[in-house]
């Protein structure tokens, strides 16, 4: 058997699975056990795909670079069958676990009740706090790094309030900022200006001392050693921070939102349809954090290789 004859073959096997969990009545699995079987021949074609299309990405073939991205979409869709497959399949309670088809279809249905949470959620608190938190992280960490008191300080603190969890945090700041937006930024200020101090110290401190000697010999001043110098080499770091920091202030805007919050944001939405047992709205609200959160940090991602093209590590990366 050819190559191209197994790959149409794999295809029409994983479509077969795809038709079969989309467009049969629940329960399929209950009235026809045989169908099952079809399951993990399904997840066997997609292996063999997966690797055909990684040994393409491996030889570099013309458009090797449009291939790479299919092999995760490839991926997910597989993990989207099973799980369509295996809650359809044996008709699982919406409860328990609703079908992802049931979460589209209510995600759908909600989008404008879905986009009024994500504005108070993500674009009031957790864009405010997630900037106030990173810029005052690394303002007070280009102080610290002159001062060993801000240092010796600043530090112990540090692993101090970083082990102080959320829920014991968010109710104090909504005592002190009120039930709307600020109380949540102001938890999402706290859990990002750490990691942020932390390692913008961090990277300071990793200057190698040739070229401190190389800037003392050409007598530059403190600002041109901390711009031309410093800051450059502590990127690296400051970019690991804002990549951390941007999936913990959501978690904490959402966490925060379920001790008080106006009638609107993702938490408010996911505690209240927890109680109202609408689950596929509660895994809709779910589907909008991840998505904003991925979407933030592959944004990100995207900044640092284009900020950081001169980095060995960032150069090392896409010669692979």
């Amino acid at each position: 058997m050819t190559h191209s004859i197994k790959t149409s073959v794999y295809s029409l096997l994983l479509l077969a699975q795809l038709y079969l969990c989309f467009f049969f009545s629940a329960g399929f699995y209950k009235n026809q056990q045989w169908l099952i079987l079809l399951l993990p021949v399904a997840i066997f074609s997609a292996a063999k795909l997966m690797s055909t299309l990684t040994q393409l990405i491996d030889a570099k073939v013309v458009n090797s670079r449009y291939i790479k991205p299919l092999v995760p979409a490839l991926f997910a869709l597989v993990v989207l069958i099973f799980w369509q497959s295996m809650t359809k399949g044996f008709d699982v309670s919406k409860i328990l676990l609703p079908a992802p088809s049931e979460i589209f279809v209510a995600f759908i249905s909600n989008i404008p009740t879905l986009w009024a949470d994500f504005k108070q959620t993500y674009m009031k608190a957790v864009l405010a706090g997630y900037f106030i938190g990173c810029v005052s992280g690394f303002v007070v960490a280009s102080w610290a790094i002159k001062s060993r008191f801000l240092q010796n300080s600043l530090l112990p603190l540090g692993n101090f309030v970083s082990a102080i969890p959320i829920v014991g945090i968010a109710p104090i700041m909504v005592m002190w900022f009120g039930f709307d937006w600020q109380s949540k930024a102001a938890v999402v200020v706290v859990m990002t200006f750490f990691p942020m101090f932390i390692n913008t110290l961090a990277g300071l401190k990793s200057v190698d001392p040739l070229h401190n000697d190389l800037m003392h010999t050409y007598a530059a001043k403190s600002t041109q050693r901390f711009v031309k110098n410093q800051f450059p080499q502590a990127l690296p770091f400051i970019f690991n921070a804002l990549k951390l920091n941007s999936t913990m202030a959501l978690i904490g805007a959402i966490v925060a939102e379920f001790f008080g919050t106006p009638i609107v944001g993702m938490g408010f939405r996911i505690s209240t349809e927890v109680g109202r047992m609408n689950m596929e709205m509660v895994w809709a609200t779910i589907l909008v954090a991840a998505l904003a959160g991925s979407i933030s940090y592959g944004a990100l991602a995207l900044l640092e290789r284009a900020v950081l093209f001169w980095h060995p590590s960032v150069r090392s990366a896409q010669a692979k």
